[in-house]
């Protein structure tokens, strides 16, 4: 729950998403209900970001959104949720200028959802990720950096990061959904910038 804020605060102290990443016009795909747009006063080289979500239409096609649109596109715990991944990476990356930046959040499988498939917290979750492994205990498993290497001729990757901030290893074995915290992330933040 409100993975975007707990991140934003996170962010705050990190001088990249103030000169660098959050800079220009954005989109945040499948921000409701707690859109990047809101801390646009917080990054102050944020000029607007518009929230995508359902009603605006299919994420994983972004229909009618122009192409090298925006400056940056924001996704928190919106990827995991789409049928094909690698389509939707594409479009992604398709709406965003080149030299801009796709700051992409999803949970890593190990720490959100705790060896169980299906999702025990998130039903609707179709995959899960991983920054590299060898094999998965999920059958929905994505390396991102084997998603990533598809892409190479499209971006560069500016930083992938495990975060798991005030995650507590001994709630693992009560199977706690720590991401119900206030304070707790157990994701993968990834940054790309398109060629």
């Amino acid at each position: 729950m409100w993975e975007q804020s707990k991140a934003a605060k996170r962010r705050f102290a990190i001088g990249a998403f103030h000169n660098r990443y959050f800079v220009g016009h954005g989109i945040d795909v499948g921000g409701k209900p707690d859109p990047l747009g809101q801390y646009a006063g917080i990054f102050p080289l944020m000029a607007s970001c518009r929230t995508w979500d359902l009603e605006d239409g299919d994420a994983q096609l972004m229909s009618g959104v122009e192409n090298d649109y925006y400056d940056f596109l924001h996704a928190s715990h919106c990827l995991e949720h789409m049928v094909d991944v690698p389509a939707t990476l594409e479009n992604w990356i398709r709406i965003v200028k080149p030299g801009g930046f796709l700051i992409i959040t999803v949970p890593e499988e190990d720490l959100y959802e705790l060896g169980n498939w299906p999702s025990r917290f998130n039903r609707d979750h179709k995959w899960t990720f991983a920054i590299m492994k060898e094999k998965s205990w999920s059958d929905k498993s994505i390396n991102i950096l084997d998603l990533l290497r598809t892409f190479a001729g499209q971006v560069d990757v500016e930083k992938i990061e495990l975060i798991r901030d005030f995650y507590r290893d001994a709630w693992v074995a009560e199977q706690v959904d720590q991401t119900r915290t206030p304070v707790a992330e157990c994701s993968i933040e990834i940054i790309i910038r398109k060629r």
